[in-house]
């Protein structure tokens, strides 16, 4: 198979979810070497996940690395061209499905070994810390914009227009996972910052479907928010950035 935007997308993605719920996982489930590790933890692989995820999308095909429909969204709003959202959208869902997959995996042993269905919910789905739809999916859209207005301005200073700054080649995915860091360290705290639609979306199906023992639901009623609001801040974020700068 030939490397394509198609293909670096749905690879990238299933990285960033292997790496960043895996990092939950060590955290939260029971006898791993990372158990009770803590948010710091979390947030750290979470913005190494990113970074890494971007990498891999890069070498399969995708010069882009959205990995987040809420970027390729955003980045279409911007640009008024929707044209990758058909693409796009489908790799990033079905890798992430594919990463939440091979974390359980990974973790198979642990799933019985842990007795609380929350922490094996909270190792594929996010969930609220208070349970408030409004104020939850408020939390989700202030982060996103915060994420696009913060992915374009370190696109900015990646250009070559001198007047723009200029960073070496390869220095972007550092700094995007650094954002996603920031984010979850400032934000996180209050719905566990999904800030990307099939992040929370791919993972939720494959805990409701897998086999994991004693494992409880799957917390659909709360499902919708980390979808709509990642994908309501994303078209907010992209419009306010052609507002003012395009």
């Amino acid at each position: 198979m030939q490397p394509s935007p198609f293909l670096g997308e749905l690879v990238g993605t299933m990285v960033l979810i292997l790496l960043g719920n895996g990092v939950v996982a060590n955290v939260v489930l029971k006898q791993t070497k990372g158990e009770s590790a803590g948010w710091i933890v979390i947030t750290a692989g979470w913005g190494f996940a990113v970074m890494i995820g971007i990498f891999t999308a890069n070498a399969f095909g995708s010069a882009a690395a959205h990995l987040n429909p809420a970027v390729t969204i955003a980045f279409a709003f911007l640009r008024q061209d929707y044209s990758l959202l058909a693409s796009y959208l489908p790799a990033q869902l079905i890798g992430a499905f594919l990463g939440a997959v091979l974390v359980w995996l990974q973790y198979l042993p642990h799933w019985k070994a842990t007795e609380d269905q929350g922490s094996k919910l909270a190792c594929f789905a996010t969930g609220p810390a208070i349970r408030s739809s409004g104020s939850n999916f408020v939390s989700e859209f202030i982060a996103t914009i915060i994420l696009i207005v913060g992915v374009v301005a370190i696109g900015y200073a990646g250009t070559s227009d001198p007047d723009r700054g200029g960073i070496p080649s390869g220095v972007a995915p550092y700094l995007v996972g650094m954002l996603v860091w920031s984010i979850g360290l400032s934000l996180g705290g209050t719905t566990g910052y999904a800030i990307n639609p099939v992040r929370d979306l791919g993972p939720r199906i494959a805990h409701a479907i897998l086999p994991i023992p004693d494992k409880g639901s799957s917390d659909w009623s709360y499902g919708w928010i980390p979808v709509a609001g990642p994908v309501l801040g994303a078209i907010a974020g992209g419009l306010i950035l052609r507002f003012f700068y395009f």
